[in-house]
């Protein structure tokens, strides 16, 4: 029999004593297992002399018979490999380091994320300083071939940036490694209706440069700039710092001089393919009903140096410089189609018949017959004949109160009107223009009053006598939701014009037509009374008043707000963005974002 002295730390026999070595786990495991197997204390006693549980004792004995003795020494604890830093992470991160010297380990890491690889920038960190990649590295790119923009840092601050594709995606993902905060991130909320509108593929078509390219990042900042209503104040305003930036794809706010220099540099041609394109994506997103259209000349006042013709808006007002535009509206859904601008060489008649043609391309119709509505303006017998004779449209205009005509309703007998309610009666009947080859049209007059001392008659002409709705008359009065329309919305960049340049005008008004298309979508998910705000309003309080954070999460960006009013709402349409962006067949990754996702958070 033996036994063990845990004082002496030996084991005491019939024949002697034998020292175990302190701190020798594998002697003394040897030595309980010994004990409690072949002697009469057995295992619990055992296991209590040397300080282990009766489940320990049974596991090292297990182990033991399993594996024998070399089972009995302690194994290091802890991770056995760089189960994070891998040989596949580790050469992902020399490359990220060697392409792009300037990337710190929260960029390296971030990308790394994005792709799914599970590692810190710690990690990062650490195989930088392991490889000495910490060191300056040899740029692969000289800056000297690099382009540059100007930008505007502050209200006076502007100074020349490095704009090329490895610049702009290394800054703009430091920034958002560093997270954001301010009051401009209430417009990464349009970002999610720019994914379901197309919004990208429309400025990369118009800028003709790929996603990387800092032109199409400028032209949504353009497009986030109207939906702020802000267009022609970039000089008073500070926009950098605050989340805006960011959420064009770029690290910095281009300069009034860059934007002017990209607008400059596109036709009116393309513009007006643009316009095309938003027209049919709109259609197949069921914005246009199309069954009533409104054309509304809208006068947009110019402080350019120009030479040009001055206009009074009324008899007793001063003539001011102004520049003629033309919008076709759906008269139903009151969202606008397409635009084209005049000008004093320009008339109604030559502008009206390249309007409609737009019109009638956006639309695709085959099945029926839009009814047009115009003004007076367009109260020409050429506009007439070319719309009936080459456009698939039926053109409704009010008949000019001239004393001739007048004259003519007086002597209409009561016999010829159709009385439809107290005070209101029509007449119709076909009419031919004097002295022209033109018509016949028809002719439709109105009769307010009841007594024949108080009958007030107007008369509208219209090309055809059946349209695709019926009364047609009865419809103009929706032309009167053009006015609402640019009341509402005319602070996105229609109200006032900075120069009388094509190129810039028709370029810069696209933008803004692209931001209503966006608004529009976004108002139909915020609730009352907010979707009521018009643009101006909209853009106060709420694109430029809410407050919140950016931050990255895995492949994901995360925008959270911590004041936004109808909370339930928002959470309902924007939470799990990109399932729900999924769910509708819309890709949910942000390409001038670097294909992240995006999500929001309301607190």
């Amino acid at each position: 029999m033996f036994y063990y002295d845990p004082q002496r730390s030996v084991l005491i026999g019939p024949g002697g004593t034998l020292a175990i070595p302190p701190g020798d786990q594998a002697s003394l495991k040897m030595a309980m297992l010994l004990q409690g197997e072949c002697t009469e204390i057995g295992p619990t006693q055992a296991a209590k002399l040397f300080q282990y549980s009766k489940s320990r004792y049974y596991q090292i004995r297990d182990t033991f018979i399993q594996k024998g003795v070399e089972a009995l020494i302690n194994k290091k604890t802890g991770p056995k490999g760089n189960y994070r830093r891998t040989p596949e992470v580790t050469k992902l991160v020399i490359r990220a380091r060697f392409l792009d010297p300037k990337s710190s380990a929260e960029v390296i890491a971030s990308k790394l994320q994005q792709d799914g690889y599970q590692i810190a920038i710690r990690s990062v960190e650490r195989i930088i300083n392991e490889f000495g990649l910490q060191k300056k590295l040899h740029i692969p790119f000289p800056t000297h071939d690099l382009t540059s923009i100007e930008t505007q840092r502050t209200k006076t601050t502007h100074r020349m940036e490095l704009c090329d594709e490895r610049s702009i995606e290394g800054h703009v993902r430091q920034l958002l490694c560093d997270k954001i905060s301010g009051n401009l991130v209430g417009i990464w909320l349009l970002i999610a209706e720019h994914l379901r509108l197309g919004t990208w593929d429309l400025l990369r078509r118009w800028t003709g440069k790929e996603s990387g390219s800092v032109e199409p990042r400028v032209a949504l900042q353009l497009v986030h700039e109207a939906a702020l209503c802000i267009t022609g104040k970039r000089q008073a305003q500070t926009l950098s710092q605050q989340g805006f930036e960011v959420a064009n794809g770029l690290p910095f706010v281009a300069s009034s001089s860059a934007v002017h220099g990209l607008l400059d540099s596109h036709t009116v041609a393309e513009a007006q393919a643009i316009q095309l394109m938003l027209g049919k994506l709109r259609q197949a997103l069921g914005h246009y009903p199309g069954k009533v259209i409104a054309i509304d000349p809208h006068r947009i006042l110019s402080h350019s140096k120009r030479q040009m013709v001055r206009r009074k808006k009324d008899p007793q007002a001063l003539a001011t410089k102004q520049i003629q535009t033309f919008f076709v509206l759906d008269a139903d859904s009151q969202q606008p189609i397409c635009f084209t601008l005049g000008s004093s060489s320009r008339t109604v008649s030559q502008a009206t018949p390249e309007l409609l043609d737009m019109t009638a391309r956006i639309l695709n119709l085959k099945a029926y017959t839009p009814l047009v509505l115009a003004d007076t303006e367009h109260y020409t017998f050429d506009l007439f004949k070319h719309v009936r004779t080459q456009l698939p449209f039926d053109l409704l205009v009010p008949m000019p109160q001239r004393k001739g005509l007048i004259k003519e309703l007086q002597v209409l007998p009561h016999e010829a009107f159709k009385r439809h309610w107290i005070g209101y009666a029509t007449a119709e009947r076909p009419y031919r223009p004097k002295d022209t080859h033109y018509g016949p049209y028809w002719q439709t007059i109105q009769r307010c009053g009841e007594c024949e001392e108080d009958y007030k008659l107007n008369a509208f002409l219209c090309t055809s006598q059946y349209s695709a709705v019926d009364e047609p008359v009865q419809h103009y009065p929706k032309r009167w939701h053009c006015e609402e329309f640019f009341n509402t919305n005319q602070a996105l960049g229609w109200h006032r014009a900075g120069t009388l340049n094509l190129n810039i005008r028709y370029g810069h008004m696209t933008m803004a037509l692209i931001a209503q298309a966006s608004i529009h979508m976004l108002r139909q998910r915020l609730g009352q009374p907010i979707n009521e705000w018009d643009a101006k309003h909209l853009a106060r309080d709420f694109f430029h008043g809410l407050e919140g954070d950016v931050r990255v999460y895995k492949d994901t960006i995360i925008v959270t707000y911590y004041n936004a009013p109808n909370v339930e709402l928002l959470r309902k349409y924007y939470t799990d963005l990109p399932d729900k962006l999924e769910q509708e067949g819309v890709n949910p990754r942000v390409p001038w974002l670097y294909n992240y996702k995006l999500d929001f958070r309301f607190n």
